[in-house]
């Protein structure tokens, strides 16, 4: 059975740098085991970006849990019967 390459769409980025940049790049590329210049960039892109929004994400997140928690606090929801009934009963079995 013949191997059967994923259909991916790839797209191309360019970017210009300093010489002493890439070199620079290309030496951590080396030392680091990568296969060349492209493998590398687009791992540590992929790496910084997964970091990025996942901080991004969390602080999104945050935010929310704050304004979910001062909007319970300064609007309470009236109780309703079943924890009304739980207040009584705890009311007797500690006075």
């Amino acid at each position: 059975m013949a191997t059967q390459e994923l259909n991916i769409k790839k797209a191309r980025f360019d970017a210009r740098l300093p010489k002493e940049q890439k070199e620079l790049f290309e030496k951590a590329a080396r030392l680091g085991g990568f296969r060349s210049l492209t493998d590398f960039v687009v791992a540590a892109l992929q790496e910084k970006s997964k970091e990025i929004i996942k901080e991004r994400e969390q602080i999104i997140a945050s935010q929310k849990d704050s304004e979910l928690f001062f909007d319970a606090i300064l609007n309470p929801k009236t109780p309703n019967e079943e924890l009304m009934k739980a207040a009584k009963e705890y009311k007797t079995l500690f006075s």
